[in-house]
């Protein structure tokens, strides 16, 4: 891999490309990864971006204008360089690649075989566990109601206790009561005994309906026969259930196979991928996917990114994945799948049959979501990107993918604390918030705390990058942003600039400027006032942005209370205990506010005395001396 350098000359480096099969990498010019893709030969690949004569797609072009340097990485071979890239492309998100906008896990039933007493629970990944999984399914709701549904008909515990270890140290729960457990908390039944239920429910969770169906019409049966006429409206109504259940499911196959059926539907800037979940020739489920940044490219390019993103991430796969469309790179991808699965994975795009006419439904199906959705996902866009693009304007400054905002929370006197929240592309990124506790003075200090808390997390990024780290390990602070917003005006801004000048950085810093009511009014920025639209989108996203920051500090600050890790300055003072200082902050608002107070007014707040007020008044004088 090249090393970064201050000067990076192309032309030189595409010389030194090796003809290995690899990975490359190509930055802007703030260092951000734009693009991430695989080559059998690297050579070959990465220089045809920079040949005239080859054609590309306009949105290659515009990524091509924006290259400052690549980097790449050499592979063993052309597989290591597709799981190498699919993991590259989920760790960064670049901004040219064809992304999968999804990022979702979905539902399974698990049936805990390996307990005495099994339960049935809905989990969202799949572990070696000793449980038995079925699914997955695209929806939760579904998922629940038939646990429901199984609890019930079967008398399945629904309880977490640890059998036969926990037996008889409770009482019955109140499903024992009305009758949906048979208590093997109590041991009311036998292992034995309860495990032929649990076999009825994995009969069923097979696809056997057949036999549940027989089941329930016996027991209503017999429940009629002896007069049991509430229990036999019960199994009816389970009859229903399981019936309506049965129909809904979709025979595929008579060889009961395991597949996917994966349609792709496109249309100018959006794609709409549908697949649907065929498990034991039953068609169990379905879920679709918006993939954007498609304009200009070919069905097969599309489906190509789907099937590496997905089913990098899908826990359990299929044994075939039946697709509307070719895909590039199929041998190759058929080979990584079989080798994470440790069984013959096989790809096909049918041509005619069964299983041309489940992708075409398929496809169909993607057309429809395209057609619901495309509006919603043209507003989402507007409230994302699109207020991120019109805000980088307003500012004069390059597109700010990466904007980070800073709050500091002192409620009642206490220790502070500082928040940092990361947006990327108009959304909350979660993973790279940061808490901060102020280390270096106790007392309110607002301008103080936010000069530390920069100070620290520029200071640690810079540091991350020395070592060697210019990427960005998940979770570390060396990806720095491409805009701040400072929780206030000029001074919070001046505050900001002055670190960053300290440390050799220039990052723009806008201020997010409130009224008297506390509500966003403008930003500051380049000592100026810019007003803002109410009704706009960058108002709503700047509004946004300043009451994310503003919670993450107060839930912070707040659990470090429950913690008993902060306390209020006023806990120093003697005679002053919980009941006087929360009088005291009942009656004058803040720990500022009472430090101005004379020893009379002091001795006006319920439950002071006159030696407590003058403790208060003192404490405070002392210190200003002591400052002095």
């Amino acid at each position: 891999m090249p090393e970064k350098d201050n000067i990076f000359r192309i032309d030189e480096e595409l010389k030194k490309l090796p003809g290995s099969p690899g990975v490359y990498l190509m930055h802007d010019s703030s260092d951000n990864i734009i693009y991430v893709g695989k080559a059998v030969n690297l050579r070959n690949r990465v220089r045809s971006y920079f040949r005239e004569s080859t054609p590309h797609t306009p949105k290659i072009r515009k990524m091509i204008d924006q290259i400052q340097r690549f980097e790449y990485i050499v592979t063993d071979s052309e597989l290591e360089a597709l799981v190498l890239e699919c993991n590259l492309i989920k760790e960064y998100a670049p901004r040219y690649n064809t992304m999968l906008k999804d990022d979702k896990t979905y539902p399974y039933i698990r049936v805990t075989e390996h307990e005495p007493f099994p339960r049935i629970t809905m989990a969202r990944q799949m572990k070696r566990d000793g449980a038995r999984y079925f699914g997955p399914y695209s929806s939760a709701g579904a998922v629940k109601d038939t646990i429901k549904l199984l609890r019930k008909m079967y008398r399945i515990r629904s309880c977490d206790r640890v059998l036969p270890r926990d037996t008889g140290k409770e009482r019955p729960c109140i499903y024992h009561h009305i009758h949906q457990c048979d208590g093997p908390c109590n041991g009311l039944i036998s292992s034995d005994e309860y495990r032929v239920n649990v076999e009825r429910v994995l009969k069923f969770l097979n696809g056997d309906y057949d036999f549940v169906l027989e089941d329930l019409k016996k027991r209503m049966k017999c429940s009629a026969e002896h007069l049991k006429f509430e229990d036999a409206a019960v199994y009816r109504d389970l009859l229903e259930s399981v019936e309506h259940i049965a129909e809904s499911q979709k025979i595929t196959d008579t060889k009961q196979e395991d597949r996917d059926i994966v349609g792709l539907f496109a249309s100018e800037d959006d794609a709409v991928v549908v697949v649907f979940f065929v498990r034991d020739g039953k068609m169990v489920g379905r879920d679709n996917f918006h993939m954007s940044g498609v304009a200009n490219e070919e069905k097969k390019s599309i489906l190509t990114e789907f099937v590496k993103q997905y089913y990098s991430a899908t826990p359990k796969l299929p044994r075939e994945i039946v697709l509307s469309d070719d895909i590039d790179d199929l041998s190759v991808i058929e080979e990584w799948l079989s080798g994470r699965m440790d069984k013959k994975v096989r790809i096909t795009v049918p041509k005619k049959g069964k299983k041309e006419k489940l992708v075409n439904l398929a496809v169909e199906n993607a057309q429809v979501i395209m057609s619901r959705d495309k509006e919603r996902i043209k507003l989402e866009e507007a409230k994302t990107k699109g207020a991120v693009r019109t805000l980088s304007e307003m500012l004069s400054i390059p597109f700010a993918s990466r904007i980070e905002a800073y709050d500091i929370s002192n409620i009642s006197g206490a220790e502070n604390v500082g928040s940092m929240v990361v947006y990327r592309d108009g959304r909350p990124h979660k993973n790279d918030y940061r808490k901060f506790r102020i280390k270096t003075f106790s007392g309110p200090d607002d301008y103080r705390s936010l000069k530390e808390v920069l100070t620290r997390r520029f200071e640690h990024g810079i540091k991350e990058q020395e070592e060697g780290d210019p990427e960005g390990t998940p979770g570390g602070f060396s990806v720095f942003p491409d805009l701040i917003m400072m929780d206030g005006g000029k001074g919070q801004v001046n505050i900001a600039l002055n670190v960053l000048e300290s440390l050799g950085l220039c990052i723009p810093v806008c201020g997010m400027v409130k009224d008297d009511h506390h509500n966003t009014r403008g930003l500051y920025y380049e000592n100026k006032q810019l007003p803002l639209d109410t009704h706009s989108e960058v108002f709503n996203l700047i509004t946004r942005i300043q009451d994310e920051a503003h919670r993450f500090a107060i839930e912070y600050h707040r659990s470090l209370h429950k913690k008993g890790q902060i306390k209020s300055v006023l806990d120093d003072i003697k005679g002053i205990g919980p009941a006087r200082r929360k009088a005291l902050l009942r009656a004058f608002g803040s720990t500022e506010s009472i430090s101005t107070k004379d020893i009379e007014e002091l001795k006006k707040v319920d439950g002071m005395t006159e030696k407590a007020a003058v403790a208060v008044y003192e404490f405070f004088r002392r210190d200003d001396k002591q400052d002095v």
